[in-house]
């Protein structure tokens, strides 16, 4: 990491160093900041102007221990060894909407670069158990924001997270990560190689320090960050306590936009975003939605991803021998197809995410394509929609 700049406050090291007081949170810096002049006076001083300047005691006093234990050099040569960057809120690189939330970290910690591009940014969140369509949904609207010119950021973790960096990565569009611990920890540690291109590509941030270990009261300091830094929140699947709740409680708080995924009413996994999407989030099936919804025109050139893609398993295409470009309700959907009505629900959604069928309103829907011959059910798949048929 570079030395301190005109744009970097000069206490750097002091800040950092500072940082790693575990009660030392956002608030608390702010009442070091407005009593000092420098956070290398606050590193210096006694513990009674701590305390003077707002600090409880067992606060201020662990501010006195950590000069025993902290070299503020020795942190900025840590943080360059290890390609990261730290910004203070006075850096013009931290990112603007993150600066505005009230609990703003006093120190974000940078592998990769966070650009101006990257303030054009959605966070896709969901659930680390995603099923096949809440995958499908993550990378088709993680793509398609991508190719859009809007930075997809994510949490990094297994499900839905990892799907939409690699849907961005794949798009060749802008990524950021945001991590629960340490830039030199790698959680999961599948994810070493993607972490790497996101970085390459993009940026990986954290507000913890160097060495510090994930852990799961950690998350929720995570989440905030994650609709912090963004226009708004997309969760794509979550029940009603998982942690991509949190991040939309969060942006809420923060005044940002929340975007919902409708999913199966079969599907635990949907209970999140139904319950987002009654309280007022934005319900969406594209990155068009998104866009709409954020008064943004395309960003960037839309990427040629060419025609929609075909559907990929015999359910799907059981669906679509069904269907016509006549309006159907689901319950004749359900019936012509001889498919479960849970997986005709889950079926018609993602296929509505590949272009291939509409939903017309009043539970109807219809076949956007006419080309049936592309979308022939096997044969297995084709005796059981065959047989309703003749028995209808």
């Amino acid at each position: 990491m570079d030395r301190p700049t005109a744009e970097v406050p000069a206490d750097l090291p002091y800040r950092i160093a500072l940082h790693r007081v575990h009660r030392l949170g956002a608030l608390r810096f702010g009442l070091l900041d407005r009593a000092f002049p420098s956070m290398e006076e606050v590193w210096r001083a006694p513990v009674g102007a701590l305390v003077a300047a707002g600090l409880d005691q067992r606060t201020a006093q662990e501010v006195a221990r950590a000069r025993d234990e902290v070299d503020p050099d020795a942190e900025i040569e840590r943080l360059a060894a290890a390609g990261v960057t730290a910004l203070a809120q006075g850096d013009s690189r931290y990112p603007s909407r993150l600066r505005e939330i009230d609990d703003a970290p006093p120190v974000l910690y940078v592998k990769g670069a966070w650009t101006d591009v990257d303030e054009w940014s959605v966070a896709v969140v969901g659930t680390r158990r995603a099923t096949a369509y809440g995958r499908m949904a993550a990378q088709e609207l993680s793509r398609g924001l991508a190719a859009n010119g809007i930075t997809v950021v994510s949490g990094l973790a297994r499900g839905v997270d990892t799907v939409s960096h690699r849907a961005a990565l794949d798009a060749g569009g802008r990524t950021v990560a945001v991590l629960a611990n340490g830039l030199d920890t790698v959680y999961p540690p599948e994810n070493r190689r993607l972490t790497e291109e996101i970085a390459e590509r993009g940026a990986v941030i954290s507000d913890y320090p160097l060495g510090t270990k994930p852990r799961a009261d950690f998350f929720p300091r995570r989440n905030r960050i994650l609709s912090g830094v963004s226009l708004g929140t997309l969760v794509i699947e979550g029940d009603h306590d998982s942690g991509a709740m949190i991040t939309a409680r969060f942006a809420t708080e923060q005044n940002r936009e929340v975007f919902a995924v409708p999913g199966s009413i079969f599907s635990v996994q949907s209970k999140g975003p139904f319950g987002l999407i009654k309280d007022g989030a934005t319900p969406v099936a594209s990155a068009e939605d998104i866009l709409e919804a954020l008064n943004l025109s395309v960003a960037g050139k839309q990427l040629d991803f060419g025609r929609a893609a075909p559907p990929e398993s015999d359910d799907e295409r059981a669906l679509m021998a069904s269907l016509t470009r006549e309006p159907q309700h689901i319950d004749v959907v359900v019936r012509r197809s001889g498919l479960a009505a849970a997986t005709v629900s889950g079926t018609l959604a993602m296929l509505e995410l590949k272009g291939l069928v509409r939903d017309v309103g009043g539970m109807q829907f219809v076949r956007v394509r006419e080309d049936e011959g592309d979308y022939a059910p096997s044969e297995s798949a084709g005796r059981a929609a065959g047989a309703i048929e003749n028995a209808l």
